[in-house]
């Protein structure tokens, strides 16, 4: 298996909710299962069987987890020396050449992007067109809407 990179904030926040899931969510299941399990038959046993599949959604997700946990490369961003150029991990304050408008995006693992919280997966087509750049440069970002230009105005490594 291929290691996945990952920041350390995405590494921190998966582990956070596998802690969660083990240590919460899974015995308030199993607490589920028994109580239901204590009404009788069930066949017919809609609480027992909502628990159950509540269980195969969480042991799911903790399978999940513990995968990608175990082939992740996590990167940290504030040691990395990539002498202004925009590489995984950087936080890019970019303007479009068209309209002026500023943006920041924070280049990331597939796993952790988040358009709200302007995380974009390096897999993402203004990533790509954003890998390697320096401060002052033009990148052109080819999106279905047509090519959009912006102006790196910034590149950080926090």
């Amino acid at each position: 298996m291929s290691n996945v990179p990952m920041t350390v904030e995405g590494a921190t926040k998966l582990r956070e909710e596998l802690h969660e899931l083990k240590t919460v969510v899974r015995p308030r299941i199993s607490q589920a299962i028994a109580e239901a399990r204590a009404h009788g038959d069930l066949k017919e046993n809609a609480e027992y069987h909502a628990a159950r599949e509540q269980q195969s959604f969480a042991e799911g997700r903790i399978s999940e987890i513990e995968s990608v946990l175990s082939s992740a490369q996590v990167i940290d961003v504030k040691k990395l020396n990539a002498g202004g150029r925009v590489v995984f991990g950087a936080t890019v304050d970019l303007a479009n050449d068209k309209t002026g408008e500023e943006v920041t995006y924070q280049i990331v693992g597939d796993l952790e992007a988040n358009i709200n919280e302007r995380k974009v997966a390096i897999s993402s087509p203004i990533a790509r067109a954003l890998i390697g750049k320096e401060e002052g440069e033009i990148a052109a970002v080819k999106a279905p809407g047509g090519i959009t230009e912006y102006e790196i105005m910034a590149v950080r490594y926090v």
